[in-house]
């Protein structure tokens, strides 16, 4: 799937299953047509040449964000690792909040991580509209058998009669009526004659059970909506309880991988699957379904309707905003897709819960970056400072290499002049205590440079420091033989002001300033971080082509990337991706 070298993975429990399941050849019998269907479609098929088979199945109804990768190299790298195949499977089930749009941003993203849902020559991508028909053909046989009825309570009796954790439920007052009723209102539910709302399809199980899922969930509800595939063919569609099994089964889903939230939904999974099987749908061995902990990210809400409310409330600009934890958002603000892959390897797959400090994600990324991000200068808040005993008019090159640790890759060229943009916190007028940069009289290196000392400053009218003068000392330019007979404390960065290159750069920072924005009862939006977005006008370094995309380590700074929608050679934006270590207090 990924073409990119990956590390030996790491034991958990889910390859334990795997491997025992393997060993005990479970799923040696399983025969696969090449397309998704029951029985008897793959009876006569041969066996299948997938070790194992997993599933990436999003709704197509936003975005998809940092949780989502977990579970997307999870399930990829599993069938990578056991020469098997996953499948791209689309839960389209709920016509009102899907889009095409939507679609295309999750193909997109789960290609960008460097996963695809090609195994030798099948093309795993499917869609559960694609299975409306077998649903419904199982949904008839349900009734037939008596273990399915209509319902014509409202939504609200049946949350009223559902019972508690402590307490059961009532039966439907329908529960009881022949089958043969049952499986005409079905028929006419599907044929467009009752309202929204005024029955749905129900599964006969147990209103006494201990497991509240198990108390008659609804299988289908009535729904006059237009869907982004099948149009206005349907109007009663499968809930999702209902419709993941099957999708699994007819898939031939050997492993079926879900967040824990779905372990109680697990008894009805399996109820499912073997009444099917028992009238003839489907063959053993059926698929299991197995939960781990979903990721759980510090200073980021992943609810998609939180996440939609930031982007139509325009407190981000879109689902892509830099500051998002969307992938694209992480994209566009320069992850890299081996840093997340990076990052998921690390967290690791548990069964309980926990709380991953954002600091892990953004080291994911120093590491990925550092050894292959080339080195650069930039001047994010400048002042200007004047070589008072250097030329005016003259220039010479400096260099300095591309990557300090690959030599290979050779070095870079840029001038040194009479006026130079360095950073405003590189100056003090009164020093504090261990501070070894400029200040009147103090000595210190321009990096590849001269050594210079300060010898004064100028403030405008209203006491603001706008320029600071020094001499430099002509013998000790870097990589000169007088470049070491002076000994100095301090190194400061520079560009010059007569070839530097101006940028808009973007320094962002965490969305919320709580390490837990969507806990409990909290207000998410009044804890949105004010500084999460500031922008300055920056000088860079001269020969820096911001293409988007291209990145970079700017030194003393952070890791920055030329922004994917609006940087231009003539115009670059750049975003700060983070900075050289975790500053967040």
């Amino acid at each position: 799937m990924t073409t990119d070298s990956t590390p030996a993975p790491v034991s958990n429990f889910l390859r334990t299953i795997i491997d025992q399941d393997l060993n005990a050849q479970r799923h040696a019998s399983n025969r696969w047509s090449g397309t998704p269907g029951p029985a008897s479609v793959q009876a006569t098929a041969p066996l299948d040449r997938a070790r194992i088979r997993t599933r990436f199945p999003p709704e197509p109804n936003g975005y998809l964000h940092i949780g989502h990768a977990k579970s997307i190299c999870l399930n990829f790298s599993l069938a990578r690792d056991y020469l098997g195949a996953c499948h791209l499977r689309f839960d389209d089930t709920n016509p009102e909040k899907e889009e095409q749009e939507y679609v295309d941003a999750i193909i997109d993203m789960v290609q960008w991580l460097g996963f695809d849902w090609q195994f030798q020559d099948e093309t795993n991508l499917y869609f559960a509209s694609d299975y409306f028909d077998y649903m419904y053909e199982f949904a008839e046989a349900l009734v037939q058998a008596d273990l399915a009825y209509v319902d014509e309570q409202s939504a609200e009796q049946m949350r009223e009669n559902r019972g508690t954790l402590t307490e059961p439920g009532t039966n439907s007052p329908w529960r009881d009526r022949p089958t043969d009723e049952s499986l005409r209102l079905l028929r006419e539910m599907r044929d467009g004659q009752h309202p929204d709302g005024s029955m749905a399809l129900r599964a006969k199980i147990d209103m006494a059970s201990p497991n509240i899922n198990m108390r008659d969930p609804v299988l289908y509800r009535i729904r006059h909506a237009e869907h982004h595939r099948t149009g206005n063919k349907w109007c009663i569609y499968p809930m999702y309880s209902w419709a993941h099994p099957v999708e699994d089964a007819l898939e031939q889903i050997t492993h079926s991988i879900c967040t824990l939230e779905f372990e109680d939904q697990r008894p009805f999974y399996n109820w499912i699957l073997e009444h099917l099987r028992d009238l003839g749908f489907f063959t053993d061995p059926l698929p299991q379904q197995y939960e781990f902990a979903r990721l759980y990210l510090s200073y980021v809400v992943t609810s998609k309707r939180k996440l939609r409310q930031l982007v139509v409330e325009n407190h981000v600009d879109g689902w892509d905003d830099p500051r998002m934890p969307t992938l694209a958002g992480l994209r566009r603000r320069g992850y890299t897709p081996e840093a997340i892959r990076l990052f998921c390897d690390r967290i690791g797959v548990a069964k309980a819960d926990s709380r991953i400090d954002y600091s892990v994600l953004e080291q994911a990324l120093r590491d990925d970056l550092d050894p292959k991000a080339p080195r650069s200068v930039a001047v994010l808040d400048p002042i200007k400072l004047i070589l008072t005993n250097y030329p005016e008019g003259q220039s010479e090159l400096c260099t300095a290499p591309v990557h300090p640790h690959h030599p290979e890759r050779g070095v870079r060229e840029f001038p040194l002049s009479r006026e130079l943009w360095i950073e405003r916190d590189d100056f003090r007028e009164e020093p504090e205590k261990r501070y070894f940069r400029l200040y009147p009289g103090n000595t210190v290196r321009l990096k590849y440079g001269y050594i210079i000392t300060c010898t004064g400053f100028t403030k405008d009218e209203n006491g603001k420091i706008t320029e600071v003068q020094a001499e430099y000392l002509p013998d000790t330019k870097s990589g000169t033989p007088g470049a070491d007979s002076i000994k100095v404390k301090g190194n400061i960065t520079w560009v010059s002001a007569a070839h530097a290159v101006p940028a808009t750069v973007r320094l962002y920072d965490r969305l919320f300033s709580d390490p837990h924005p969507d806990v409990g009862d909290k207000d998410f939006l009044s804890l949105i971080n004010p500084h999460s977005l500031d922008t300055v006008n920056a000088w860079v370094e001269p020969g820096l082509v911001a293409d988007p995309g291209a990145y970079w380590q700017f030194e003393r700074l952070g890791y920055f990337v030329a922004d994917l929608k609006e940087s231009s050679a003539t115009h670059p934006v750049l975003n700060r991706i983070t900075t050289l270590r975790d500053t967040w207090v």
